[in-house]
């Protein structure tokens, strides 16, 4: 197997093929799925390992000191050869990872082969592709919880160690001084448990995301900025704990903890920074100095981590274990979000050069992952290739001829709220469309549809209307689980089909709508992706013109919160929500880019359905899409950017557009009501069915859209990229 190493004494990283570590009693051997590099203590350490004799001295007085000792004990040259033979060692990096159970030791009885660990220890959760982790240095990762953020359970259960060291009440406020990894999950634990928080750190990004994740109020820790946030939430007394999680070589942070700390405030030291304690300050205030060992009780005693003797609940409540169990916890729960703290995600193969970059301020990060290669060749488990079935039409049915100025005759499988609300309204009474059959399920609701849209027959016989020979087109309008039956049986049935998104929940769905196309030579399809067809952005896209280089896109869907009871929250049977609706932003952006996906990128905040999908083109465009369901109601619900050779467009909510370029466009009036595209996407559709020519948009983009939309929820649950490539 490979695992990264350093030499201490040249400073020199390697990727080594090591031999297999054996299941010992008491453990479990687990593959790597993906260990977190911890950019403080890691990078110091290889920091320190590239300097000079005399400077691993001085930044180790600790070790010199040992040295000295040993010198006087065992003599200069027995001691040179111990040290330098240490020296000239390879030594593990990592400790903190996520995988999968290999095997098991005996005495374990708590996980099995094929079960999702986390897995703490610098001697057990290293950067390797396997290691073998004993009992009280792992944890079953919660249902859901994906393993790239069950990666940060260790430096979790370091922030968390840290935070109960402060012992924090609610209502109080605390100042955390340093925002790196640590720091920010300091914040956000804080927050979690009801206390307010200002951090301080010199680098303006960190105080931006720390604010974004709960901080009341961030700034340099040098600016007066952050004494007056303190003393306007403080009401001048001071913040009733200090975290220190900085490192490096100034006493600022203790310096000013003395400053901003209230009479007999608590400090606590999780980070490596300076300690020299301004007597005077910390006296007159009686601080109470803290250090915060570690993950916790356990930590360094080789009968918990090393022979598995837990420390009875009773006597120690947050072991080192359950404070891991703890932190994996509220990341499920959505109390603690990682995924902003992912700066960057490296094949492990990469390791010696995104030690490098860090190490030259060339990739600057708050919390880099290594994902590792799956099993028996597979290439990277955390990279799948969804296939994009191919539209096969080997006889193709001809269109039905009709006469002269005879309507298309249409029927509705389906009188939901979108169909009498979005669809009829645009039908009913159209030159040249005869609304003939409308089928429910129930015969009350296939009434009232009768009654208020004057189709011709009402009926729950769904197997009559598909052999009616006299209806033209059928429009599946029901809940997403039964789409693409009934549209594989329309098909079959050579009606036209206009089925409202998704076209198809699973692969398996999809390839039986393909299977029907190619059976009935049948290929009149078309999916209700009406954005495209929206008067307001289709002008917008003829301003914007043709572009030569790649585009970036960037769609923010306010989706808000669904109301308690709504179907679509029965994802068992109905899909995700992205899933039923996501497709339409897909297809608008595709659309736009004139371009089907070839790379589908996906990420969700925990315990919401807020998702960031990546979408990625074979010109090298990428479309951004937030599908969000917790902003503010008021706030519009679409609003896009496309940006492409020094060109803008924008739209808002499909109320107003612009572009911006060599000269700027503003759509001249507000409409009276938002245009999304559905009657002139249902004008196109009866069009296509009444001449016999192309529906509206190719079936090969309505199928590269389903596969791009399913794609996201594989995506997903592997936390990787999904590639997608056209079947063969």
């Amino acid at each position: 197997m490979k695992q990264v190493v350093q030499n201490y004494k040249s400073g020199e990283l390697s990727v080594l093929d090591v031999p297999v570590p054996g299941c010992k009693p008491g453990g479990v051997l687990v593959r790597s799925a993906f260990s977190l590099i911890s950019t403080g203590t890691e990078l110091m350490k290889v920091s320190e390992a590239g300097m000079s004799m005399l400077g691993k001295a001085r930044s180790r007085p600790d070790q010199v000191a040992k040295v000295m000792q040993s010198v006087a004990t065992n003599g200069l040259p027995a001691t040179y050869r111990k040290v330098m033979g240490k020296l000239d060692s390879y030594t593990p990096l990592g400790y903190s990872l996520c995988g999968v159970v290999e095997q098991v030791g005996a005495g374990v009885d708590d996980v099995k082969a094929g079960d999702l660990v986390a897995c703490a220890g610098n001697e057990h959760a290293l950067h390797a592709e396997l290691n073998w982790v004993p009992k009280n240095l792992y944890v079953p990762v919660p249902d859901g919880l994906a393993p790239r953020h069950a990666a940060f359970g260790t430096v979790g259960s370091i922030a968390l160690q840290g935070v109960r060291q402060g012992e924090p009440q609610l209502g109080e406020v605390a100042l955390v001084i340093g925002l790196g990894l640590i720091g920010q999950l300091v914040v956000q634990l804080l927050t979690a448990a009801g206390v307010r928080v200002v951090g301080a750190d010199p680098d303006p990004a960190r105080c931006e995301l720390a604010a974004r994740l709960g901080a009341v109020a961030c700034g340099d820790p040098a600016s007066a900025a952050v004494a007056g946030a303190v003393a306007e939430l403080t009401g001048g007394h001071g913040v009733d704990q200090v975290y220190l999680a900085a490192g490096g070589g100034s006493n600022q942070p203790v310096e000013l903890a003395a400053a901003l700390a209230r009479d007999r405030g608590r400090v606590v030291d999780i980070g490596k920074c300076r300690l020299d304690l301004p007597w005077n300050a910390y006296y007159e205030k009686e601080l109470d100095v803290r250090f915060s060992r570690s993950y916790g009780p356990g930590r360094y005693d080789p009968e918990y981590e090393l022979e598995g003797r837990d420390y009875p609940i009773g006597y120690v409540r947050w072991t080192e274990r359950r404070n891991l169990a703890c932190f994996l916890d509220l990341v499920a729960r959505g109390r603690v979000d990682v995924e902003p703290l992912i700066s960057h995600i490296a094949d492990f193969g990469d390791a010696v050069e995104t030690y490098r970059r860090l190490k030259d301020g060339e990739l600057k990060a708050v919390a880099v992952l290594f994902r590792y290669p799956g099993p028996e060749g597979e290439g990277t488990a955390e990279a799948p290739v969804m296939a994009v079935p191919e539209v096969r039409v080997e006889t193709r049915a001809p269109a039905p001829s009709r006469p002269v100025n005879t309507p298309v005759r249409l029927a509705f499988v389906g009188a939901g709220n979108y169909a009498t609300s979005m669809l009829l309204p645009h039908l009913a009474g159209r030159d040249g469309v005869a609304l003939s059959t409308v089928v429910t399920t129930t015969a009350l609701s296939a009434a009232n549809a009768q009654r208020k849209f004057g189709f011709a027959r009402a009926t729950t016989d769904l197997d009559g209307v598909l052999g009616d020979p006299s209806i033209d087109a059928v429009f599946v309008v029901t809940r997403h689980s039964s789409h693409a039956e009934l549209t594989r049986r329309a098909l079959l049935a050579g009606k036209a089909v206009f089925v409202e998104k998704p076209l198809a929940l699973t692969e398996d769905d999809l390839a039986g709508v393909l299977a029907a196309v190619t059976e009935s030579g049948n290929d009149r399809l078309q999916v209700g992706f009406n954005r495209r067809f929206s008067p307001l952005l289709r002008e917008a896209k003829a301003r914007f013109g043709a572009r030569s280089g790649p585009a970036s896109l960037r769609y923010l869907v306010n989706a808000g919160r669904l109301q308690h009871g709504s179907w679509y929250l029965q994802q068992g049977t109905e899909g995700s929500r992205f899933a039923g609706e996501g497709g339409h932003f897909i297809d608008t952006a595709s659309w736009l880019l004139e371009a089907d996906p070839v790379s589908v990128y996906a990420v969700a905040s925990a315990g919401n359905e807020d998702l960031q999908v990546v979408l990625r083109y074979p010109d090298g465009s990428t479309a951004t899409i937030s599908y969000v369901t917790t902003g503010a109601s008021g706030f519009p619900k679409e609003t896009l950017d496309l940006v492409a050779d020094g060109k803008v467009l924008k739209l808002d909510d499909f109320v107003r557009a612009s572009v911006y370029g060599g000269k700027r466009w503003v759509s001249s009036r507000l409409p009276k009501a938002r245009d999304k595209g559905q009657s002139n996407e249902l004008a196109a559709f009866v069009r296509a069915v009444r001449t016999g020519g192309p529906m509206p948009v190719p079936l090969e983009s309505l199928v590269a859209t389903t596969a791009a939309t399913l794609a996201v929820q594989t995506g997903l649950a592997g936390g990787v990229p999904v590639a997608l490539e056209r079947a063969r």
